[in-house]
Order: structure tokens, then sequence, then C-alpha cells
């Protein structure tokens, strides 16, 4: 008996013991179940918690374990009950506390302020030691060195690991750690790269608080606004970044080029101009790809001095022009007549073996041509053959205008002469009203209608300007009785005769002595201009009965006469 009672008390014992081992089991279980579910904690949309471990072990899997362990051990199902309301009171107080705290998966978030019209750049955070944590959960830590951290951070982000990364992130986060900047970069340009802008935003909020925002950092932002929202949002969080202090420190000429590129796009070149000025303001250093931006996008507006200024500059702090920037320099320099500049400019890419196009060739030929440097736009002409480039009608144009205004007319019909038999392809109008121009200024007469009719023959639009140039060709020529039938066959043609055409025309009708056409014409078009005209060719040709009558008329009509024809009346006014 007693050795039945001892083998009985051994067993109580032995019994007491093991469930003992077991309370002690389940409560070193639930105190890790406890751990992990901070750490783990993540809202699914129907409400459940859940974490994920690696044996697998779901919230809604206590029943299991709970049945399990009841049935190897009866009476120990009411404390495992208590203990599991424990821990659902557990969790329940440490999610109010997550939402209490701002710590819970922001459901409302809107990349709409992406922009932060509305709000500093700070505006979103609950407190300084936010947390960031969404749908997607977080990862238990075994390393708790942050520069390891930050290297896992930063490979998952190069690899387009986004998810990964961002649970990654946010882990450090709950154990009050931080990735590094360079992590965090790499985390901004993965988030944006594949359009996760809303928690881009975050992170960016998160290093601004942290103070470990560097220059890629704003140039990653500025960049990601702009294609989100557009120009002018990318420049209000520019300045609002600015106001705040961040360009004394944190700005380099980087973010400067980042922001004048954006509002480039844009042609908005009174900002550009401006962030110029507030880069020299804060003591920064304008680099080349500052330089190309500015000099494109003031040559694209139509600003083309500072274009000119922002090149000088360029050039004194010791950089070299590349062909884009030369080509639009060039051309910003022929609109403002600065043809020397533009030479200068054009020798210097030959030197640096540098081949102009077409188009620029062009300009810096009419530009000279312009300033009566014909041999040199003859020279530039040549060297863009030589550079294989076709010369096209703006070049004939150019090198035959250029003949006319350097007062070598009978060249500029020569060479015109020479286009139409090589290239009559490349005839318009404006080389037709060119070599009209030159006949005009030689009185050839006859020259000036083969041309005309050539122009209604080749099916080009024959303009009032052309018919001008042949009545005026008529006129020095002094065949008035042709430039009536040019006249008439305007009007046959439907192209509307001004007030050139009719003072060519009196001119040409006083030296032929065809006052009744005069008449017609002073009725179709009773102008002081031509009354004028009249008045003093009749004074020329001693008609000055006539002209004083004509003189008289001119006031009745109420047009006023000009000085030389009150001189030319007061110096006749004694004669009959």
């Amino acid at each position: 008996m007693a050795t039945l009672s001892n083998k009985f008390v051994s067993g109580a014992t032995l019994s007491t013991r093991f469930a003992g081992c077991l309370c002690t089991i389940r409560s070193r279980h639930l105190l890790w179940f406890g751990s992990v579910m901070m750490h783990k904690l993540s809202l699914v949309s129907d409400g459940e918690a859940k974490t994920s471990c690696s044996s697998s072990v779901r919230l809604n899997e206590s029943g299991v374990v709970r049945v399990t362990l009841s049935t190897a051990i009866p009476g120990l199902m009411d404390e495992e009950e208590k203990a599991e309301d424990v821990v659902q009171i557990e969790n329940e107080e440490l999610e109010l506390s997550l939402s209490v705290n701002g710590l819970v998966p922001w459901r409302d978030s809107d990349f709409n302020d992406f922009g932060l019209g509305c709000g500093s750049v700070n505006e979103g955070l609950a407190t300084s030691e936010s947390v960031i944590v969404n749908q997607q959960g977080v990862q238990f830590l075994e390393e708790m060195d942050a520069e390891v951290l930050s290297k896992r951070v930063l490979v998952l982000s190069r690899k387009n690991k986004v998810r990964s990364a961002l649970e990654l992130f946010r882990s450090m986060e709950l154990a009050g750690l931080h990735p590094n900047a360079h992590a965090c970069n790499s985390l901004l340009s993965s988030l944006l790269r594949n359009g996760l802008n809303d928690d881009a935003m975050r992170v960016f909020r998160f290093m601004k608080v942290k103070a470990i925002t560097t220059q890629h950092t704003y140039s990653l932002m500025l960049k990601a606004v702009a294609h989100a929202q557009g120009c002018d949002s990318s420049l209000r969080m520019f300045m609002e970044l600015e106001e705040e202090g961040n360009g004394n420190k944190d700005f380099d000429a980087i973010v400067y080029n980042t922001i004048i590129s954006i509002c480039g796009r844009m042609n908005y070149w009174q900002e550009c101009d401006r962030l110029w000025m507030s880069m020299k303001e804060n003591g920064l250093t304008a680099t080349k790809v500052t330089y190309s931006v500015l000099i494109s996008v003031f040559v694209r507006c139509g600003q083309y001095e500072l274009a000119i200024d922002a090149y000088e500059e360029m050039i004194l702090n010791g950089y070299k022009a590349n062909a884009d920037i030369s080509q639009a320099i060039i051309k910003a320099c022929t609109k403002e007549g600065k043809w020397d500049l533009a030479l200068d400019i054009y020798q210097n890419m030959l030197s640096n073996a540098l081949e102009p196009n077409l188009i620029t060739c062009n300009a810096l030929i009419n530009s000279l041509g312009k300033a009566g440097k014909v041999e040199l736009a003859f020279k530039v002409y040549n060297m863009t053959k030589s550079f294989g480039h076709t010369p096209d009608a703006y070049t004939m144009n150019a090198l035959v205008s250029a003949l006319y205004r350097a007062s070598r007319p009978g060249d500029a019909l020569r060479l015109f002469d020479n286009i139409m038999r090589e290239q009559p392809s490349q005839l318009n109008v404006h080389l037709y009203n060119t070599a009209l121009m030159s006949c005009s200024k030689l009185g050839l007469w006859d020259r000036a209608l083969q041309l005309l009719w050539k122009m209604e023959t080749a099916g080009l639009s024959v303009s009032t300007a052309s018919c001008n140039l042949v009545i005026n060709a008529c006129e020095v020529a002094r065949k008035p009785e042709i430039a009536l039938q040019v006249y008439e066959h305007m009007i046959h043609k439907n192209c509307t005769p001004d007030l050139f055409t009719h003072l060519s025309l009196v001119r040409s009708c006083i030296w032929g002595s065809l006052w009744t056409e005069i008449e017609e014409i002073l009725k179709v078009s009773p102008n002081a201009s031509l009354y004028n005209a009249v008045i003093q060719g009749m004074c020329l040709r001693g008609k000055i009965g006539s002209a004083k009558k004509m003189y008289t008329r001119m006031h009745q009509k109420g047009l006023k006469p000009d000085g030389k024809t009150r001189a030319l009346m007061l110096q006749n006014l004694h004669k009959s």
C-alpha cells in the first residue's frame, strides 16, 4: 500500500509538474505571440487581424490550438480561454493605441496633395516619430544594425522589389531604426518608377522629419510632382521648400537644373530667369547643363538678349559650347543683328570640328547679307555646300537679297537666272519678288513682265506687291501705257490695288501727261498722298493753273497738303 501510495503521489507530482510545464510553455507562447503581433500587425479588408511567421500560425487558428490543449489536459480550458481573452484585449488595446497616435494605415491618402499646395511639406505627419504602416505589413527583424538593413533596402529597391523594400522600411521604423539617405533615395526612385506616388510622398515627408534629405531627393520629387500634376505644382513645391530655408543648405545646381528644365518645358522663361538669378544669390555656380537649358528656353521664347547673356556668362566661367548651344546662339545673334558675334561662333564651331546644320548656315548668310557683307555670305554658302548640305529656297533667297541690298541688282538677276536654269524647284514667290525688285531698280519693265507671266504660269500666287513692282518698273522706264495695262490686268485677276499701286500709276501718268487717267484714279482713291503727288507733278510739268485748281479741290475735300505741296503753291502764287 505504501508503495502504491508513493507511486500515486509520484504520479500526481508528475502530473502537476507536467501541467506546470504546459502552463509555462503556453505563457511563453502567448508572450512570443504578442511580441510577433507587435511587429507583424496588418489590417485586411474584412477587419480580421493576422500574422505571418515561419510556423504559419494565424489568429483564426487559435481554436485548434485550444482544442488540442484541452483534449490533452482536461481542466485547462478555462485558463486557456482566460489567456485568449487577455491576448484579444491586448491586441485591441494595441490597435487602439496605434489609431490614437496616428499610426494606422493611410486610408484616405491622395496623390492630388502631392504638390503640397494646401499646406506645408510636413502636413499629414501626426508626430515626428510616426510609423509607416499599410496593408502590406511588416517583417520580424533579427538584424538590428541600421546600416546592414539599409543595404538590404537598397538592394531590394534596385531589384525593383518594391513591396519587400517597403515592408523592411516600415519594420525598421517599428524598431526605432531608419535607413540612411542613400537607401531612402533608392526606395523613393523605385516607388515612383512603379507609380506608388502616395507612398513616395510619405517616405519623402519622413526623410524631411529625419533631416536625411539630399539634393537627389528633391530632384526626384520635383520631377515626380511635375509628371503627376504639372509644372505649376512642382514650381509651387520648390518655392515652399525655398521659403523653409532648404535652398540655402539642401539645394545645389542639380536641383535648380531640375526645376529650370521643368519650367523650360512649359516655356516659362520668366521663371527660368528668376531661378537663374536665385542661384547666383545663393552662391551657386551654374553648370553647363544650366546654361544649355537657359539658352534653349530663351531662344525658343524669343528672348534673344537673355540667351546671349547666358552664353557670355557660360564662356566666362570656362565652359565650351557644344553644337546645339552654338547654333541656338547664332540664331539669337542673327535675330538681334549681331552678325559679327554670330560669325565668331560659327568660326569656333569649325575650329572645334563642329558642323553647323543648314538652318544655322542660312540664318548666318541672311544676317551677313542684311549687313552688306556679301563676300562673307558667299563664303559661308561655299562652306555649306562643302558640309554636304543641299541649299534650299531660303539659301538662294538670302543670297539674291544680299546682292540686291548691296546695290548689285544686275548680279542679283544673274544669280536668279542661274537658279532658274539649274534649280528651278527652288523658285518661290520670295525669289520672284526679289528679282522683280532688281528689275524695278534697273527699269527693266519687259523683264519684269516676263517674270510676272512666269509666276502665273508656274501657278504661284501673284500678290499686290508683285504687281506693284512691275508697275514701278514701268514708272522708272517711263512706260505709263504699259503700267496702266498691268493695272487693268491686276484688277481682272481680282488683285486689289493699294495706295502704292495708285501712287506709282499717278507718277507714271504725270510723266506721260495722261491727265484724264489721273482724274479716274483720283475718283477711285481720293487720298491726300495722291493729291499731293498730282499737284507736285503738275507744278514740275508747268501746269500751274491746273495745280492751283487741284489744290483748291483738295481743301474742299478736307484733305491736308504736305509741306512740299504748300511750298510749291507759295512759290508759284504770282504765276497765272
